[in-house]
């Protein structure tokens, strides 16, 4: 993995250090006028995630004063951490590298820490460009159609990586709900994942965005080719209000909390951050533009045709939701730690 993109990651470091020091003290209007930032995407392409931030990314630029352009770059891997750790201690600080990230890594930060060498805490985040609830569903053709059967057999489900919902979700289930789920590792990206789903290698997915299944999946619904079991989220989603919560099939009031520990990161949704260190003036300027994006005619157009739900959250909002996850008490923490367990055992 790390021979796959260590040239990205080199190109990307050396084209954005390139007269960094001496953009430092042009006003921020002056330092994008003409220029192309890069947009760093933390999954494969031809995912639902990708496609929401290659949309933002198409539209953000028109929006900062000097209307740079933006060019977007997949940086998949270790389930966002590679990304993660990238935007953290080796993208130039100068404004010129955003970020669309999944929001798994802040309690992966909290609760796992495996490969870790960022803070969720110092990232500089711009908002997101929608929230809502991650779906576990079998392939229909399995026979797997309720939570009974998930406690009754084994079931295969694929995971991508240890900060994955993939991953996460069905690692929580077995611990906290019983259920019998055999965790295949190693799918490099969530579209093997699928392609996996199809070809029967593995029965179940969870931790699928729903907006995400509605956008690239919609004949799996229209012709049932998929049960959709369960979802994760503060509550049930209107348009699957017949699907229940993973807490409604919670037995104690601590594990209903610990889902909801782990339910932040969809109350964050799919946001986007700039790294630490980004002048103030150019943050503010990348924030604005993103909450006008948002707002954006042609770009809630675009989102339409692409099936995308758009439901902002601010950077306010974002940011506050995350330091109030950093300072969750010990004793839930540590709960949600045993919860969580490690991975590693249920991986066949």
């Amino acid at each position: 993995m790390r021979k796959t993109f260590g040239g990205l990651i080199a190109a990307l470091a050396g084209a954005c250090a390139c007269g960094a020091s001496g953009a430092a003290a042009q006003p921020a209007e002056q330092f994008y006028r003409g220029k192309t930032l890069t947009m760093v995407i933390s999954v494969g392409g031809g995912e639902g995630f990708d496609l929401n931030a290659r949309v933002v990314a198409k539209h953000l630029g028109r929006h900062i004063p000097g209307n740079p352009s933006i060019v977007a770059k997949n940086m998949p891997g270790a389930g966002h951490v590679l990304a993660a750790n990238y935007m953290f201690t080796e993208a130039a600080k100068d404004g010129s590298i955003i970020c669309a990230i999944s929001p798994s890594i802040i309690t992966h930060q909290l609760l796992d820490g495996r490969g870790v060498r960022y803070d969720v805490g110092k990232y500089q985040w711009l908002g997101a460009s929608d929230f809502g609830n991650q779906a576990v569903y079998s392939w229909a053709a399995t026979g797997v159609r309720t939570f009974n059967d998930l406690v009754t057999r084994e079931v295969l489900t694929g995971a991508t990586g240890a900060g994955a919902y993939n991953m996460l979700y069905p690692t929580l289930m077995n611990n906290l709900l019983g259920t019998r789920l055999k965790i295949v590792a190693g799918y490099k990206s969530t579209k093997e994942l699928e392609f996996a789903l199809q070809r029967g290698e593995v029965e179940l997915r969870a931790g699928h965005s729903l907006s995400t299944i509605k956008a690239l999946y919609g004949d799996w619904l229209r012709d049932r080719k998929i049960n959709i079991i369960a979802q994760a989220g503060p509550q049930r989603d209107p348009e699957f209000a017949e699907v229940p919560l993973l807490t409604e099939f919670a037995k104690t009031e601590e594990v209903r909390r610990i889902f909801e520990l782990f339910e932040v990161d969809l109350a964050v949704g799919r946001p986007f951050m700039a790294p630490p260190g980004v002048p103030a003036d150019r943050l503010a300027l990348l924030r604005d533009a993103f909450e006008r994006t948002m707002q954006d005619p042609a770009f809630r157009a675009d989102a339409a045709k692409a099936a995308l739900d758009i439901h902002p959250v601010t950077a306010a909002a974002v940011t506050r939701t995350i330091q109030n996850a950093t300072a969750t008490p010990p004793d839930l923490l540590a709960a949600a730690k045993r919860a969580k367990g490690d991975a590693a055992d249920q991986v066949r």
